[in-house]
């Protein structure tokens, strides 16, 4: 675990002042650096030591196959997992005759920093080599949101105390040695040296390889070229084989004198396209990267983060650890999809092999809402993606006889890659995950081409899953049995609460949208019949509740199984699953992360104010958050029922799961849904937005100050949150622009004329606090000035 404050706490930074061997993985990905297209792990520059050498582009993967001890008829034969490609960041400098290396000589001082204003990652560094020679390096590197297919470095060496002798490495390097990522030693096989060399060329100041995976066929293209800047006499030649090329620079440094180097990294692959178009294709994108030059293209990132935080930024004062992690987190869910364009964003990002690289419907539910109010362009190609595995979907729901289109639970490219039934094919809720954010999107943007285009074909395959997967009883109650629920601690049950509830919006959004475009819809065979029955299905969708207890069943039947021991389950035992059989935790109440809670978030239009805090309550004392999906929704539902001193303590959790590596797991890749969910506690839990009905409306309560900014409908809406009151205003739009939206349920209109100026109700819970599982409650400190 990253110890506690490993970086210290500054705004728009996140500083690493001297380099922790026991940490490096951690540090790997909380340093890395992607587009959505590119993702480079903050690996140092001369390439070792390293906790996990990665290089990653979205949707490149290898097969594998999926083992099981029995197999059953549906299950998916192979898996995808996503391949470390060829490293471009290899820069490694010899120092008289001696390779800079860390662990060798005397490393004087460190530093790394992540600006997420300027996007880049810098490096300080001043070393003395086991002869005594002392040399002082700066690095720059950057992976371009304007560029696609572009990542550059900045390289400088300067002497120190008298003349030096350099030699510096560039290198393209494929199939380098990684550590072991599966016991299975058939998918080791299949993972160790993916890469299969296809072509190799050199020129005077760089080169390219081109590689193809085994198995899937996928072929990828990286090239580099470089800008030096030495002495006289500085020499510069390249030379290349199948896995590797290399450019050697040379010179002699007296002091005052430095060395600048500037490598451009181009990438590019392809299912289908032919081994000269994509030689060509970063070839070109290399020259247009020489063309802007290191100044160009840093002058270009900085100015679309500028864009980006002028619409995005959350500033929030009393807690400035929260500050600096809801930033880093905005940062990071962003590069995971600036560039994505129609690829998946995974639950990792490209930020390491976390989960093989698969998506999962944490994009849908945690990622993409931020997405939609902040940067709506990439969530349009996050949902083009799911459009653009409709047919493998469709595919999986006539293997499942079922109707409309069953999404996999993981993929990169489409099939279903997991080989557990309970958590994986059964979790069917995913379908109308992927209906919620389409129809987020189209209410936030209006962007009517897109729900015409392509939406309504998604919402009317996912609204046919339902009706086909459920069915009505003799009391006309619509019932979906079977299924597993975002707690995977209770798997294939009937009646999931969220599952229904995300369903039945689903089959209402599909059926208005097929009467809007009556014509496109009867070219997909939509009657007004049909549409008739989703509406009944969901008008009649059967919602367990428990009037003994007056609580909502997550599940039906879930407030008579068994309570799980609390009291004798030693904190070395947790997650639970890692330590207890599945048959011990699906047959009690134990709950592994949110999920009537989560109901109670994306459709806290079906619950009423008292049914909230009663469910809160009951479902606190049972959640063991052994998911980094949990402490965000936990922050939501407890702000909203009055406990604002717990929704902070799940608030910090949730920023804070990879700055401290809360879960221990932070060295295969942030998690993108915890670092979403810092900005879903803020801005839906002690904000208050909501959007049910198709209206924006807030419910802020606070202690101290928030300021968060939404794009809604093409305008540019500011909410400043105190604790007496909120001020909304628009920062764009003409003098008769006007936004609707609501406050603690009162209407309000804000014009861009006049920033409105209303009073906050002040929080009033009823009861004690809420109790947590014993040695579960959320125990990151809160600053001495809250509350």
């Amino acid at each position: 675990m990253i110890r506690e404050r490993a970086y210290p706490v500054e705004p728009w930074h996140v500083r690493e002042m001297q380099l922790d061997m026991d940490v490096l993985a951690q540090s790997e990905s909380v340093f890395a650096l992607s587009n959505g297209h590119i993702g480079l792990r903050g690996n140092l520059d001369e390439g070792e030591p390293h906790g996990l050498p990665g290089t990653y582009l979205n949707s490149f993967y290898e097969l594998r196959p999926l083992p099981y001890a029995e197999a059953g008829f549906g299950f998916p034969e192979s898996g995808q997992t996503i391949v470390n490609v060829t490293n471009g960041k290899l820069i490694r400098l010899l120092v008289d005759d001696e390779p800079l290396d860390v662990r060798y000589g005397e490393l004087l001082a460190h530093e790394r920093v992540l600006d997420m204003r300027a996007g880049t990652l810098h490096r300080d560094l001043h070393w003395r080599s086991p002869a005594g020679r002392e040399v002082k390096v700066r690095t720059t590197r950057l992976v371009s949101f304007t560029q696609r297919s572009v990542a550059a470095i900045h390289y400088e060496v300067e002497p120190v105390d008298g003349p030096l002798r350099l030699i510096l490495q560039s290198e393209l390097v494929a199939n380098e040695s990684l550590p072991p990522q599966s016991r299975d030693p058939r998918v080791a096989a299949v993972l160790e040296s993916p890469l299969q060399a296809e072509e190799e060329l050199t020129t005077d100041d760089g080169g390219q390889l081109i590689h193809r995976t085994k198995v899937s066929g996928l072929r990828v293209a990286a090239a580099m070229g470089h800008d030096v800047d030495g002495p006289e006499r500085t020499t510069i030649e390249s030379e290349g084989y199948e896995d590797w090329v290399r450019t050697t620079i040379g010179c002699v440094l007296k002091p005052g004198q430095t060395l600048r180097v500037v490598k451009y990294l181009t990438y590019g692959w392809s299912s289908r396209r032919s081994l000269p178009a994509l030689r060509d294709q970063v070839g070109a994108a290399l020259a247009a990267a020489r063309l802007d030059g290191w100044d160009g293209l840093r002058r270009a990132q900085r100015e679309y983060l500028d864009a980006f935080w002028d619409a995005a930024d959350v500033r929030v004062e009393g807690d400035p650890e929260v500050q600096q992690a809801v930033r880093f987190g905005l940062f990071h869910v962003l590069q995971a999809g600036a560039r994505a364009e129609r690829r998946p964003i995974s639950a990792k990002g490209l930020t390491g092999p976390g989960y093989d690289g698969h998506a999962f419907w944490d994009t849908e539910m945690f990622v993409l809402p931020v997405l939609t109010y902040t940067q709506p362009s990439a969530v349009r190609d996050a949902l083009q993606w799911r459009y653009d595995t409709l047919a493998q979907a469709q595919e999986r729901a006539r293997t499942l006889n079922l109707e409309g289109a069953a999404f996999p639970w993981r993929t990169i490219e489409g099939p279903e890659s997991s080989a557990y039934w309970p958590a994986g094919t059964a979790a069917f809720h995913i379908a109308a995950d992927v209906a919620d954010a389409l129809r987020r999107y189209v209410l936030v943007t209006g962007d009517e081409a897109l729900e015409r285009e392509i939406g309504l074909e998604l919402l009317v395959e996912t609204a046919r899953l339902w009706r086909s997967l459920g069915h009505h009883d003799r009391a006309g109650r619509f019932h979906i049995d079977g299924v597993t629920g975002p707690d995977e601690y209770t798997a294939v049950k009937n009646d999931n609460v969220y599952t229904n509830l995300m369903a039945q919006r689903n089959l209402r959004t599909a059926a208005d949208c097929a009467m809007r475009y009556r014509d496109q819809a009867l070219d997909l065979g939509v009657t007004e019949e049909e549409a008739a029955v989703w509406r009944d299905a969901a008008n009649d969708m059967h919602v367990p509740y428990d009037a003994e207890t007056e609580v909502h069943e997550q599940v039906e039947g879930f407030t008579r199984f068994q309570e799980w021991d609390f009291e004798h389950t030693p904190p070395e035992k947790y997650p639970l699953l890692l330590h207890y059989p599945y048959f011990d935790l699906y047959r009690k109440q134990v709950v592994k992360q949110a999920d009537l809670v989560l109901a109670m978030h994306w459709r806290g239009d079906a619950f009423s104010a008292a049914e909230k805090l009663r469910n809160f309550v009951y479902y606190e004392r049972r959640t063991v958050r052994d998911s980094s999906l949990s402490a965000c929704t936990q922050a939501v539902l407890a702000a909203e029922v009055g406990y604002l001193e717990l929704a902070h303590r799940y608030l910090r959790e949730a920023a804070l799961m990879d700055l401290h590596d809360l879960n221990e797991n932070t060295r295969d890749g942030v998690h993108m849904a915890s670092l979403a969910g810092a900005w879903i506690a803020l801005v839906a839990g002690f904000g208050g937005l909501r959007d049910h009905d198709g209206m924006l409306s807030f419910a802020p309560r606070l202690s101290s100050r928030l300021e968060f900014s939404l794009q809604w409908q093409g305008m540019r809406l500011r909410v400043d949150v105190r604790p007496h009151q909120t001020t909304y205003s628009l920062r764009n739009g003409g003098p008769d622009t006007v936004v609707e939206l609501r406050h603690h349920g009162e209407p309000l209109r804000v014009t861009s004329a006049q920033p409105v100026t209303v009073a906050v109700p002040p929080a009033h819970p009823s009861g004690p606090q809420p109790e947590q599982p014993q040695g579960r409650a959320p125990l990151m400190h809160l600053p001495e000035r809250m509350y």
